[in-house]
């Protein structure tokens, strides 16, 4: 068996942080779901806003969300329309005081999460993969990031067994700990059957 470990998860507390930042002591298996419940709706309200992290902070009676979208006019809405309707729902999921705080995301070209939505939503439409695959990587390495791995798996072009393909350009040192890598994965629902992509960004050391 493969023994894969997520690039984020064995960063943390190297040069990575916590996406949930709270303590608490018996309340741990409620807050986690309350956190897991709000990520899910977040992420599906603003997917087309290109949501690439949610950031949750705890601290007595208050939760702060951290929302780093590529598009922030679209998250906003119209005088804060979108934003207030947001805020209602999370609201209503929780006991805390929320505040959401909208953070623009730099380069969206060299953002793992964004790089695979983006591979996915072509994939549904029906483009070739490998194009996609061309176009992205040139996008990333142009937008500054030193090394780029992108993997799809699944019925690839409507193949009737699953397979995996992936390509890289640069370096990628995925076991280097100091290596600065963002990871994004995402899911293209075809009528063939699902294919995952993942995306691995190597940004500096």
């Amino acid at each position: 068996m493969g023994q894969k470990v997520n690039p984020t998860g064995l960063r943390v507390g190297i040069n990575k942080n916590w996406t949930s930042r709270w303590f608490v002591g018996k309340r741990l298996k409620e807050n986690l779901l309350e956190d897991y419940n709000i990520r899910k709706v977040v992420k599906r309200r603003s997917y087309y806003a290109g949501l690439s992290k949610i950031e949750i902070e705890r601290k007595g009676n208050k939760m702060t969300l951290n929302l780093y979208v590529a598009r922030p006019g679209v998250m906003i809405g119209k005088k804060g329309s979108e934003i207030e309707k947001l805020k209602k729902l999370v609201s209503s999921m929780t006991s805390y005081d929320v505040t959401i705080n909208v953070r623009e995301v730099d380069k969206p070209e060299a953002d793992a999460q964004l790089i695979a939505e983006n591979v996915a939503l072509q994939i549904e439409k029906r483009v070739p993969y490998r194009r996609i695959l061309k176009k992205v990587m040139r996008l990333a390495e142009k937008a500054g990031a030193c090394g780029v791995k992108i993997k799809c798996s699944g019925k690839l072009d409507g193949a009737e067994m699953t397979r995996s393909e992936w390509r890289q350009e640069g370096r990628v040192p995925l076991q280097t700990f100091k290596a600065n890598i963002d990871y994004g994965f995402a899911e293209a629902l075809t009528t063939a059957g699902v294919i995952g992509v993942k995306a691995w960004i190597f940004k500096e050391e």
